[in-house]
């Protein structure tokens, strides 16, 4: 019978990973998805945190360095789908930021799965909620970023 309880104790002991993920979010659209999906109540991830930019086209490669850097095992840069970007053409640099993005990423031998891309609009906080559960999901599966000096788990 202690064997039983001694097996239970290791299984449950088991830590689970905890990824610790930041995104970048458009104000115009992403942000405001975001905004939307707290507001219809949509049930998502809480493993991230948000910081609003003007324009998704603003998030350089050293912003999501520096994330990377100061701990976060995911990055997640969103901004309005094409054709809606308030700033015009916010978007398409958004595109080629993250071109470069990835080529660092890679350069430093890390996962391109570390870093994502997503277009999200005022209005779908709905979608908000899913991309943040599949990036989760996505980083999890990765594990703690190699950069991570201190990744977090729960029992």
């Amino acid at each position: 019978m202690a064997t039983k309880t001694s097996d239970k104790k290791k299984k449950s002991n088991k830590k689970i990973f905890v990824p610790n993920i930041v995104a970048f979010a458009c104000n115009w659209c992403s942000y405001a998805g975001a905004d939307n999906a707290g507001t219809s109540r949509i049930q998502y991830s809480p493993n991230f945190r948000v910081i609003r930019t003007m324009c998704s086209g603003r998030v350089t490669p050293g912003f999501v360095l520096k994330a990377l850097k100061m701990g976060a095992d995911g990055v997640l840069v969103s901004g309005c789908h094409f054709g809606d970007c308030h700033y015009i053409f916010g978007n398409y640099k958004a595109v080629e930021q993250f071109d470069k993005t990835k080529a660092m990423i890679k350069t430093l031998g890390l996962e391109e799965g570390r870093i994502r891309l997503e277009w999200v609009s005022a209005a779908e906080g709905p979608r908000w909620g899913q991309v943040i559960d599949e990036f989760v999901e996505q980083i999890t599966k990765l594990g703690p970023s190699p950069l991570n000096n201190k990744p977090k788990y729960e029992n």
